[in-house]
């Protein structure tokens, strides 16, 4: 009996530690679709295809830090040889989505000729930044590790991310080789450089003319900009852009405050002649790619643009 209840006690602590934050699901695509349908009544929300030529390996456990496990899932070309891989970030706010949102996106460009995975990482409520820039530097390195298994081409990897995870994704890509932003390991000798970033309606500035980020940002960052205006200022994907800063595409919204820095930023990669292209989808929402008509428009730009960089 005693061996019974302390294996109860085990069981419990183990659950208690993965849910002992709260789980924010206000943001899904349901919810961006009856937010936006007023405006936009033509538009439908993206089902599920049917791909011959892609493998799924789902809920793969990159990560574990005192309890918390943290997964991701894979989506690849069955071609049996090397391929780009993209590292796809959801959006909501740093509060809000999960890995398994961009699941049809994955598995459309995987179709193309790609490795796509989307990742788990620890979102504001449970841990606060630079946290989930650590779990996604993380999982980089994890499929670097694994890229045998993945069909991924290691010196071929993209940070994908919609909003929110646009953010992130470009801050990741913009700290290439940063020790900072990287979370201190026993014996990690693998990087976590990414060789392009794609940012789909995500900011680049937290504090700028064109940007209106407040208590959601905040709550991210611990604090707000009076608050915490240096960390502000280290988490904005333009304090960091230089020469070393890979091939960017911006796929935009009409949405003019999810453009934020976006232009600064390619006044700094003009400089240094790093290629960078900007995609604007005119009326359409913020969180496009959960919707028809823009998901298709929205693969074509992302796979043309790594076509283009890494083929």
């Amino acid at each position: 009996m005693r061996k019974i209840a302390l294996l109860l006690i085990l069981i419990s602590t183990a659950i208690q530690a993965q849910t002992s934050f709260v789980i924010d699901t206000t943001y899904t695509p349901k919810s961006v679709y009856n937010k936006e349908k007023k405006t936009y009544p033509f538009i439908s929300i993206v089902q599920p295809r049917q791909y011959s030529n892609i493998k799924e390996k789902k809920e793969i456990l990159y990560s574990e830090i005192s309890g918390r496990k943290l997964r991701l899932d894979a989506y690849f070309c069955s071609n049996n040889t090397q391929n780009p891989a993209i590292v796809i970030l959801h959006g909501g706010g740093w509060k809000s989505g999960n890995k398994s949102q961009m699941e049809i996106f994955a598995q459309e460009v995987a179709s193309k000729g790609f490795s796509c995975f989307t990742i788990e990482y620890r979102l504001s409520q449970e841990a606060k930044y630079p946290t989930a820039i650590f779990d996604v530097k993380k999982a980089i390195r994890y499929i670097k590790i694994n890229a045998a298994q993945f069909n991924v081409n290691p010196s071929k990897i993209a940070v994908l991310g919609c909003s929110s995870g646009g953010q992130m994704a470009a801050l990741i890509g913009t700290t290439n080789n940063n020790s900072h932003f990287e979370e201190k390991e026993k014996n990690n000798k693998t990087s976590s450089a990414v060789q392009a970033i794609i940012d789909i309606d995500g900011i680049l500035a937290f504090k700028h003319p064109e940007s209106k980020e407040g208590e959601i940002a905040g709550l991210w960052l611990g604090g707000s900009y009076e608050e915490k205006p240096e960390i502000w200022k280290e988490a904005s994907a333009l304090t960091h852009t230089d020469k070393h800063t890979p091939p960017t595409l911006f796929i935009n919204s009409s949405k003019e405050r999810f453009h934020a820095g976006r232009d600064d930023m390619i006044a700094i990669l003009n400089k240094y002649k790093i290629y960078n292209e900007v995609k604007t989808i005119e009326n359409s929402p913020h969180s496009f790619w959960f919707l028809n008509p823009w998901f298709d428009e929205t693969v074509t730009y992302t796979t043309q643009f790594l076509n283009k960089v890494f083929k």
